[in-house]
């Protein structure tokens, strides 16, 4: 799925069975911050977001959900940008060491192997946030990161649609 792709993301490419194996050999040498979610037609406020990530340590890895789980967990009709092209457009970004994805419907189960110093989130989910117990668990903390104004997929995609009418 993703030979045909340049070098630069298959280098910061991590498969979801490569996993923890990959993030032992890391985090001998760095802090490993974490942030997850689907990152559907990336935007400023995407950016900002990963920015801040990466300030909290050395490696930021970017855990994407699938197309399958965006379609469970949002709508049937997203994501708008397939995975392999998700993936691609964040592999690009110089501040985002790897990237990898996860099939589940919350981040949970994925969070478990890369077991993250710092895990990420945005102000909507606060600190009691889904993936917060687990992070804790295993020794790490939640940064919150605020969200800028109008800057969501979701803001985003009612301005093309009140657009087009």
């Amino acid at each position: 799925m993703f030979d045909e792709l340049p070098d630069y993301f298959r280098q910061k490419l991590i498969e979801p069975s490569d996993l923890e194996d990959k993030i032992l050999a890391l985090k001998k040498k760095q802090t490993i911050v974490s942030i997850n979610g689907s990152f559907d037609l990336l935007h400023a406020g995407h950016l900002y977001i990963l920015e801040e990530a990466k300030k909290q340590g050395d490696c930021l890895i970017v855990a994407l959900n699938s197309d399958e789980s965006i379609k469970r967990y949002k709508d049937i009709t997203r994501p708008i940008i397939p995975l392999k092209y998700r993936l691609q457009m964040l592999s690009a970004l110089q501040f985002v060491n790897h990237v990898t994805w996860f099939e589940e419907d919350d981040p949970r189960k994925i969070l478990s192997f890369i077991k993250p110093h710092v895990h990420v989130n945005g102000a909507e989910y606060g600190e009691s946030c889904l993936e917060a117990e687990t992070v804790q668990k295993q020794g790490g903390r939640i940064h919150i990161v605020k969200l800028i104004d109008g800057l969501s997929t979701s803001q985003i995609i009612e301005k093309v649609r009140a657009i087009c009418v």
